[in-house]
């Protein structure tokens, strides 16, 4: 199960990059991974995602769907949810049954295999939603849902028509997954969405610090910036000299903390010796503009302590002036 999320952001990276971008409409993602080693074993495990939060997951060795945070079951009734998990077993079964005998009818499947699928819904007011469903073979995308039927990927193998043909001959398959996408999951997501508020909307401030790593090149050094806690994911962070941009600067995927935080860090190589003057800048929404710059020489600033800084010095200038000015008008005075 450790493994899944990350098999299927390499097999559907357009799913989870899509949900970076639209980090505010939170879209709802049933992963699932299949594997059959022969014809006689298999295992099928699955999770599910609502934003960069999991809420659920289904493991190989259990008939029901386990609830990862307490508000998972959404506004479902126990009934809805019972119905659903029956739904979900006969599912499972079918599945296993179907691909087998798909290795039996099409010889350019062999085993072992490893089927990847990933649907769900992005919902974006009320009556506006959008939703998807992909599946993969051996890791390669081969054929997704569409409207009303299943539609062949652009480099799938020749004999992705024919097992197309088949789903799509299949009526009660298609009028049961167009019900799952179209009609239910939009409107479940809209109750886990109500229910999960003010978890899905929480703010954790990013904690930066420096630190210097090995260069790759001779007498360079490698400056690290470490970005961590933060929620939500999407985070802005650059080196900068001198208020300049350093467009060389490399950022690692973001890595999940226990605590469902985020890291991140960017990586900087530069000449030993010019350093000086070098920064970290970090923007985050939890922030609220007030971000925060790391120099490299030890100075940990945020742009809202300069900018209260300046206005500080602005009023201690105009009060020194206002200061003058009495005193000189009264001198004026005595000597009048």
């Amino acid at each position: 199960m450790r493994y899944l999320t990350c098999l299927l952001f390499w097999v559907f990276p357009w799913v989870w990059v899509q949900s970076e971008a639209q980090q505010k409409n939170f879209p709802f993602r049933c992963l699932q991974i299949s594997s059959f080693p022969n014809s006689s074993c298999s295992s099928t495990d699955g999770l599910a995602w609502l934003g960069d939060l999991q809420t659920h997951r289904w493991s190989n060795a259990s008939d029901t769907i386990d609830f990862v945070k307490p508000w998972s079951p959404g506004k479902f009734s126990d009934q809805q949810w019972k119905n659903l998990q029956r739904i979900f077993q006969i599912y499972r079964l079918s599945f296993t049954r179907d691909i087998r005998e798909f290795v039996k009818m099409v010889p350019n499947i062999h085993y072992p295999v490893e089927i990847q699928l990933s649907a769900g819904c992005d919902v974006y007011s009320e009556n506006v939603s959008e939703s998807f469903f992909y599946a993969a073979y051996q890791g390669e995308y081969i054929l997704s849902f569409h409207g009303t039927s299943f539609q062949k990927a652009p480099d799938a193998p020749p004999w992705t028509a024919f097992v197309i043909e088949v789903l799509n001959g299949d009526r009660g398959t298609l009028e049961t997954l167009q019900w799952l996408l179209y009609d239910l999951c939009p409107q479940f997501v809209h109750g886990l969405l109500e229910a999960g508020k003010s978890e899905l909307e929480k703010q954790e401030k990013p904690g930066v610090w420096l630190s210097r790593g090995l260069s790759p090149k001779h007498g360079h050094l490698q400056l690290v910036c470490h970005v961590s806690g933060f929620y939500p994911k999407p985070v802005w962070v650059i080196w900068i000299k001198d208020e300049q941009e350093q467009n060389s600067t490399q950022r690692s995927d973001y890595l999940p903390n226990a605590d469902e935080t985020w890291y991140l860090r960017a990586t900087l190589d530069v000449e030993a010796g010019k350093e000086a003057g070098l920064a970290c800048w970090v923007k985050h929404s939890s922030l609220e503009g007030q971000d925060i710059i790391c120099y490299w020489d030890g100075r940990n600033l945020s742009t809202g302590l300069i900018v209260g800084l300046v206005l500080l010095a602005v009023l201690i200038c105009a009060i020194i002036c206002y200061v003058i000015y009495t005193k000189k008008r009264c001198s004026y005075q005595d000597v009048l």
